[in-house]
């Protein structure tokens, strides 16, 4: 390597930070050494890559241009991109963009067979970089790339890397979906149909992912998708043979994609297909159970996020094909609802059981018209109307008509034991399922979009054909059991319902894997130990929301020690580093790409670059810096550059942050955050650096726990002594002291 630096001819004789000390090499070039340039950011690239070339001996240096040799980053340098160089890269000279294209499309229509999948291989590479992409386009690269699948021509590791390439082409969003003909669409539909033959997973990858981005965003091309492709074939790709995660997540996103695109009758169908016990042992055997296994011995993440955030997606459509019955009202004149009520009073007052025909022999004359009350409906001349509020519409008739069928001794036992208990401590059956299908479509946010940032499934879902029915069933007899427990009556149903509610979220929380072990562990969260997490909770709000004057001038003195505290963890948080996820310019968000961020530990430079979805990249590996010093302020949703040019995406703005810049070049740097936590702790943690207040949610909430220990174990030697709300007031000064005297 020369050891001596070739400076760069400078428009100002000025030294300044524009003058980067870098190296520059060319692959496959023995005789070319090395050479360590001083590169000037304020000269035009052309002139810097003419005399690079004048150096090496190369002619036309039009052909050239320089590349990062980073291995996740191997882009072609542009005048836009050319301020990520920084002091000791070391660059790469390759034909440029434009030579290139040329050379790899004339190896395509002419070369070889080996030097046809050479060109593709190095094409599937350089099609991820939006220089080359749009250089590309624009010679018909894209064209002959659509046609050659589309005729069958390219076979083996040359059709593998031509899908791939396709994929990174359309991923840049500069072409529309539209363009693509049934042909076309037939021939990849083929590569997933075709379970006969072995293909590459690769193949198998992309086709998919090609079908889903069609059925997604082309505007009518989606029909002729779901001619090609069935959702049991989809099915049986998330049982691979390679085992393969991406072609599960790429399948269930495929299945998501259509599933999303029906109309209403067609959704059913699918939905009816997915429901059946084959295929949610498929899906559970072969991506939940796995998951579960791989988490014992590997991270809490292995089931992969993009994989849970499909799951996600597939349970959220499912739960909204309740919807219509949750909007719709019983209608009176409809016969169906009647004969639901009449089966209703017949399971639990005309049963087989002898305990029901002791209760039928006793009945007395006119006792029918007052099994509506029994069954605690709250209006007893005309049940129908109950289900006249939506939510949750008749819906709840369906699930206590599902409840009264498939667990008919339970059924029958509660709405029996509350006919026979005194008016005020009943626990009306009737009433309590109208609100608790309130409750669980609230708690599952059935008729909500999915979110864009969601990964929360529940395992037990996938084990039952009406996993909703099933959960109401479990509930209503909690709701019993509770109701029994806190011997409440009519007057205390809203504190049931908000204990009940606990119970279930708690319960759903821990991701009971079958519908026995939620049962198993919604038992165990009784009301007493509800009611003691409750009290917990209360005394901690105690003396935060004492409004006592000693109290409030303590908590002012020590406030600055707990900001203080808080500060030092949020930029522990920074230091210790996050992953975001990466979003391309388009209303989609791009699958499995990631960049991590991590401060310096002396808290003056933030560390930024590339990386997959489980490493943790150290500040070495973090090729781009970004000094605290440059950062002119934070800002949040809907005021984020990002969240401005991307109208429709359903990313939640509530997420974003952008870092406003000093320069003129890079304005911000933008992310959005996996969670509400890593939100908050960022923008706290860039907040503390920039020397401003700390504003978000788990600050405040930090600050109150925090706050409230410390007092309370300054307070543990007044425990007992009433604190009073005001200081004693201080007497007025007497007119004199000669009562000391005169006490004396």
């Amino acid at each position: 390597m020369s050891t001596e630096p070739i400076k760069m001819p400078s428009a100002t004789k000025e030294k300044d930070s524009t003058i980067l000390k870098i190296a520059v090499e060319m692959l496959n070039a023995p005789d070319k050494v090395p050479q360590l340039i001083e590169f000037d950011q304020s000269q035009p690239l052309s002139s810097i890559i003419q005399l690079l070339c004048k150096t090496w001996g190369l002619p036309d240096p039009e052909n050239y241009a320089l590349q990062f040799s980073e291995t996740n980053n191997q882009n072609y340098i542009t005048e836009k991109n050319r301020n990520e160089i920084k002091n000791g890269l070391v660059l790469r000279l390759e034909q440029s963009p434009a030579k290139t294209v040329q050379d790899i499309l004339a190896k395509i229509n002419s070369g070889t067979e080996i030097e046809q999948t050479i060109a593709l291989t190095k094409l599937a590479t350089l099609s991820s970089d939006l220089t080359f992409a749009v250089e590309f386009i624009n010679k018909k690269g894209l064209s002959l790339i659509i046609s050659t699948i589309e005729n069958g021509r390219f076979k083996g590791n040359s059709l593998k890397f031509a899908l791939v390439t396709f994929v990174e082409l359309m991923d840049h969003g500069i072409i529309s979906w539209d363009i693509l003909e049934n042909p076309f669409i037939n021939r990849v539909a083929s590569y997933i149909n075709n379970q006969t033959t072995a293909q590459d997973p690769k193949v198998i990858q992309a086709s998919l992912s090609i079908l889903e981005n069609i059925v997604v965003n082309s505007s009518g091309k989606k029909s002729h998708v779901e001619k090609e492709i069935t959702i049991p074939s989809l099915v049986s790709h998330l049982q691979n043979p390679y085992q393969d995660s991406i072609i599960q997540q790429n399948a269930i996103a495929l299945i998501n994609a259509i599933f999303s695109k029906a109309d209403n009758s067609k959704k059913k169908a699918i939905a009816a297909t997915l429901a059946s016990k084959q295929v949610r042992n498929v899906i559970f055997e072969n991506l939940i159970a796995v998951g579960e296994l791989s988490s014992k011995n590997q991270s809490k993440d292995a089931l992969g996020t993009e994989l849970a955030h499909q799951l996600y997606v597939l349970q959220t459509l499912m739960l909204d094909l309740l919807e219509p019955k949750l909007r719709q009202r019983a209608d009176y004149h409809e016969q169906e609802s009647h004969e639901k009520i009449k089966e209703l009073r017949k399971i639990a007052f005309e049963g087989d059981s002898n305990f029901n025909m002791e209760v039928t022999i006793r009945r007395q004359p006119g006792s029918l018209s007052k099994d509506p009350k029994k069954l605690g409906f709250k209006c007893e001349i005309d049940p129908i109307k109950d289900f006249n509020e939506v939510p949750p519409g008749v819906l709840a008739l369906d699930c206590m008509v599902y409840f009264a069928r498939n667990y008919t001794e339970e059924y029958t036992k509660i709405v029996l034991e509350n006919s026979c208990r005194a008016d005020e401590h009943e626990c009306p059956f009737g009433k309590t399922s109208v609100e608790l299908v309130k409750l669980l479509s609230d708690i599952l946010h059935i008729g909500e979009p999915a979110s864009e940032q969601g990964q929360t499934y529940h395992p037990l879902f996938f084990t039952h054909d009406h996993p909703f029915e099933e959960l109401f069933c479990i509930c209503i007899v909690l709701l019993n059991k509770t109701w029994k427990e806190m011997k409440a009556t009519t007057e205390d149903f809203v504190k049931v319902s908000s204990v009940v509610k606990e119970q279930i979220s708690r319960a759903l929380s821990a991701s009971p894997k079958s519908f026995d072990k939620f049962r198993q562990k919604i038992n165990h969260l009784t009301y007493p130990e509800i009611r003691q997490i409750w009290q917990q909770e209360r005394t901690n709000r105690e003396v935060w929301e004492s409004h006592a004057k000693p109290i409030v001038e303590l908590q002012d003195k020590i406030t600055p020690e707990i900001v203080e505290l808080i500060e030092r963890q949020r930029l522990g948080v920074l230091v210790g580093g996050t992953r975001f996820k990466k979003y391309a310019q388009r209303p989609q968000r791009t699958k499995d790409k990631f960049w991590f961020v991590r401060l310096s530990p002396n808290h003056k430079v933030l560390h930024y670059g590339d990386c997959d979805e489980k490493s943790t990249p150290s500040l070495e590996e973090l090729s781009n810096k970004l000094t605290v010093s440059d950062i002119k302020c934070v800002v949040v949703g809907k005021d984020c550059p990002h969240m401005k040019e991307l109208k429709g995406r359903k990313i939640t703005p509530h997420l974003a942050f952008s870092l406003i810049l000093k320069s003129s070049e890079v304005t911000s740097l933008d992310f959005v955050a996996p969670d509400e936590q890593i939100f908050d702790y960022w923008t706290d943690g860039i907040n503390a650096l920039l020397k401003e207040k700390m504003t978000s949610k788990s600050f405040k909430s930090d600050l109150e726990t925090l706050l409230s220990m410390d007092i309370k174990v300054r307070l543990l030697d007044a425990e007992g002594i009433d604190i009073p709300q005001d200081p004693p007031q201080i007497p007025e000064e007497p007119d004199d002291y000669n009562f000391v005297y005169e006490n004396n």
